[in-house]
């Protein structure tokens, strides 16, 4: 067998793995989402994925896959990853004003939340059973808490902020009206247009968050 051979062969290996990681993980998004976590099993995974048990059992448990679903349905991406680093942090890094930075989080934060927000219910409810799971849920509220701050101080930087009110209180407040629990009061219980709900993240966001003056900047590169 030849090098390139050995590595064409690896390289396809990786592929179907990946594909398969997809399937498995994208069939745990929508059945944690429909059903719930407790009671979904690994063959109801499985048959949605068209894998074998074994095969989903080899990315399991169920609080990773969990974990796995959420992060992808929310970030488009599993693990950690630097906000500035990803699509919509680079778009935030363009805006010139608030306005313009009000209507982009609005519009962003619908593409996140519609998506992910059977997910998020999913978690907190097995977070109240599951000691792993809790733990996860807390530490990834703390780190999107992170994220929102290290962004804020950006912001701040830009003249973009409130000043006549705490820092940590901003923070707090963004991540309320931005949260998936706003907007499914808002869109799935109220059953508000999605529209209505973009613009309503926008008009908050400029209304008890970003700086009341017209502030803007040069975009950035």
């Amino acid at each position: 067998m030849t090098e390139s051979t050995r590595r064409y062969r690896s390289e396809l290996r990786q592929r179907q793995a990946a594909e398969t990681r997809l399937r498995v993980v994208g069939a745990a998004a929508e059945l944690f989402s429909r059903q719930g976590y407790q009671v979904t099993t690994f063959a109801q995974l499985a048959a949605e994925a068209g894998v074998s048990v074994e095969t989903v059992q080899r990315h399991g448990p169920k609080s990773a896959l969990l974990r796995a679903a959420l992060e992808l349905a929310s970030f488009g991406v599993e693990g950690e990853t630097d906000l500035f680093a990803t699509d919509l942090g680079k778009a935030m890094l363009r805006v010139r004003d608030t306005a313009e930075l009000a209507a982009l989080i609005g519009t962003a934060v619908l593409a996140i939340n519609a998506p992910s927000a059977g997910l998020w219910v999913a978690v907190a409810s097995a977070a109240q059973s599951d000691e792993e799971l809790r733990g996860y849920y807390a530490d990834l509220l703390a780190e999107l808490r992170r994220q929102v701050e290290h962004v804020f101080r950006v912001f701040a930087e830009r003249g973009w902020l409130r000043t006549d009110v705490p820092f940590d209180d901003l923070v707090e407040a963004f991540c309320v009206i931005t949260g998936v629990e706003t907007y499914v009061r808002f869109v799935r219980l109220d059953g508000k247009p999605d529209d209505a709900y973009t613009e309503f993240v926008a008009r908050t966001l400029r209304e008890t968050v970003l700086s009341p003056l017209p502030r803007s900047s040069p975009a950035s590169g």
